[in-house]
């Protein structure tokens, strides 16, 4: 177990120094200057030379590289230009809104979809088989900024059961709270999931309907175990690792899609902040953002490695033996 982790470990953090030269390189070889671009095409030399001293272009790239990813190593991250504010601040700020918008995406994704998944697998090859089906199919077809438009129309304009966008906050001040912050979230997260329930059902479909084909299935059919027995007991477990692959990727991806919904919704979250930073040409808040969501992500997939081990113990066996 313990070269299994540490295998995974290396792993991740060789993964996460390649994404940071990444991460770095590509706003470094950016056609034109940095300085030039943050402050306009009719900076003068005088203010330009002041930016670039200020951002450290008058050092090596290697020199720049270093002190970044050692700065974020120590816990300093660097100084927004347009909010004169650490981007660490401005980040955890902003991760009040995306992560919980993330997480119950995510929630309702894994519950509706293990649920649809595992039903139609059940009644393999019949009407309500096909008709989850095409319902999957239809959740992959629709864009989910548009489904997010059509949210707003039917409960927040039609229904005015909730409010068409912003956030009010997780305190009690200014009408907000835990109740209104999680309603605020609602119709976001139902955005988010749409088209992940439809993916992640497909696949527990599928996963489900091969385990079936198992010979251990016929043995504990023949053993006298119910059809819901088998598939509770011993077809889920063995069913889990696509599913679960997919469920890693998910929640990467709903984090990174909730830079649009943010937008439509005007929610003060992880993605509103590139976008407005994009718009201030704050290229050190636009570095530290990318590498924030590309780390999420490398960890996430980290965390599922160590759950394959938990779900299917005969890999940490393969991965001893390599």
């Amino acid at each position: 177990m313990s070269s299994f982790v540490f295998q995974r470990f290396f792993s991740f953090f060789i993964t996460l120094a390649v994404t940071s030269v990444v991460v770095f390189g590509v706003l470094e070889w950016l056609p034109g200057n940095a300085a030039q671009v943050i402050l306009g095409e009719t900076a003068t030399p005088e203010s330009l030379a002041a930016m670039e001293e200020k951002l450290g272009l008058n050092q090596p790239a290697l020199n720049r590289y270093f002190q970044w990813t050692g700065g974020l190593l120590q816990g300093h991250s660097g100084m927004s230009i347009s909010y004169d504010t650490p981007t660490a601040e401005l980040m955890l700020e902003r991760m009040h809104v995306t992560l919980p918008l993330a997480i119950m995406a995510m929630g309702l994704t894994v519950v509706i979809a293990l649920c649809l998944g595992l039903y139609a697998a059940s009644k393999q090859n019949s009407s309500v088989d096909m008709g989850v089906m095409t319902l999957s199919q239809l959740g992959l077809a629709l864009p989910n900024f548009w489904l997010a438009i059509l949210l707003i129309l039917l409960f927040a304009v039609h229904l005015q059961w909730v409010s068409a966008g912003g956030f009010p906050g997780w305190s009690a001040d200014n009408g907000g709270g835990l109740r209104a912050g999680l309603a605020a979230l609602l119709l976001p997260a139902m955005a988010l999931a749409a088209v992940q329930t439809a993916i992640l059902t497909r696949v527990t479909r599928s996963a489900v309907i091969e385990s079936m084909s198992e010979d251990y299935v016929r043995t504990a059919r023949a053993k006298g175990l119910s059809k819901s027995q088998v598939l509770w007991r011993h077809v889920l477990r063995n069913a889990m690792i696509p599913v679960v692959t997919v469920m890693g990727l998910q929640f990467g991806n709903l984090i990174t899609s909730a830079i649009v919904i943010e937008n439509v919704f005007v929610l003060p979250g992880i993605g509103r902040l590139i976008f407005q930073a994009i718009a201030n040409r704050d290229l050190i808040v636009v570095r530290d953002v990318v590498m924030l969501l590309s780390a999420m992500v490398i960890l996430i997939n980290f965390l599922i490695d160590l759950l394959y081990a938990w779900i299917d113990p005969r890999l940490k066996t393969v991965a001893a033996g390599s």
